[in-house]
């Protein structure tokens, strides 16, 4: 086992077993933006064409400047793709607002995503129960 010398600083640098853990920085930042813009949601951007709608999740881009916003609108389709493009339109103001409630050097863009992750979970299990039903016929 190799032990460094406390004169040669050099080789703890170099070693692989003192890197830096990943910083936790981008997910505090999406845990945050989720947050405020749930609440901003709940308590209405004053835009009319946005339904009732979750913020499902965050995910920010590696250097900060871009989050995706995960939502999911309830209704119909059409009204899901209503609220989807009241968001996207409002995403400038959402955007402005968040920089009144989180400090930080960048305001990533906002993009508003429909998650499919919940459908999807459902078609699975639809899945899942008609190949139970199939076994137990047999």
């Amino acid at each position: 086992m190799h032990i460094p010398s406390i004169h040669n600083q050099q080789s703890t640098i170099h070693d692989p077993k003192f890197h830096m853990q990943p910083s936790r920085r981008p997910q505090r930042l999406a845990f945050q933006i989720q947050r405020e813009i749930s609440m901003m949601l709940s308590r209405g951007l004053k835009n009319h064409d946005i339904g009732f709608v979750t913020v499902t999740g965050v995910r920010m881009s590696a250097d900060l400047k871009h989050a995706r916003v995960f939502v999911s609108p309830m209704g119909s389709e059409d009204e899901k793709k209503e609220t989807l493009e009241a968001l996207r339109g409002a995403a400038g103001r959402v955007r402005h607002e968040l920089g009144s409630r989180i400090r930080t050097r960048y305001l990533p863009e906002i993009d508003f995503v429909i998650d499919t992750s919940q459908e999807y979970g459902d078609h699975i299990d639809r899945l899942l129960d008609e190949i139970r039903r199939q076994q137990e016929e047999e």
